[in-house]
């Protein structure tokens, strides 16, 4: 009998491995070693490990400050041969006026660097993000081992 935990889309077989509320710095370093130990069990080398972490904290950082507060699933990803991790990040805020210029170097809506959204975009294989202005955003992003 197949795993009724897996889900497959697009040739993608993914299984839920955390689900986490992002309400507080706490629950942020939570999230941070949930990734790094499943990056670990996974086999990624060390520095995607420090990619997906370093990602996965800006952007639960966003969901907070930004956001609100929200959630985080992290999947494992089977794609043929491919393994990988996939994070969901969702919140319920005020949503992102200018998805585009968000995206580039620079932009802040606080005192920040500007560098989080793009920052992880590069960290990441994949990325994507949804964003309605009052109904949250929606940002997800993949990290694939590399061989």
């Amino acid at each position: 009998m197949p795993d009724v935990s897996m889900i497959g889309v697009n040739d993608v077989t993914q299984r839920l491995v955390a689900e986490l509320s992002l309400r507080s710095d706490e629950e942020i370093v939570r999230l941070r070693q949930a990734v790094r130990d499943q990056a670990i069990a996974r086999g990624f080398s060390l520095i995607d490990q420090t990619k997906f972490v370093t990602a996965a904290s800006e952007l639960a950082r966003n969901t907070l400050q930004h956001g609100g507060g929200g959630t985080a699933q992290l999947h494992v990803v089977i794609n043929g041969a491919r393994v990988g991790l996939r994070l969901t990040f969702t919140d319920a805020g005020p949503g992102i006026a200018d998805v585009e210029r968000a995206l580039g170097d620079g932009f802040s809506t606080g005192t920040g660097l500007g560098l989080g959204l793009g920052g992880s975009r590069r960290l990441c294989d994949e990325f994507a993000i949804e964003s309605q202005l009052g109904n949250g955003t929606t940002v997800v992003i993949t990290k694939w081992k590399t061989r």
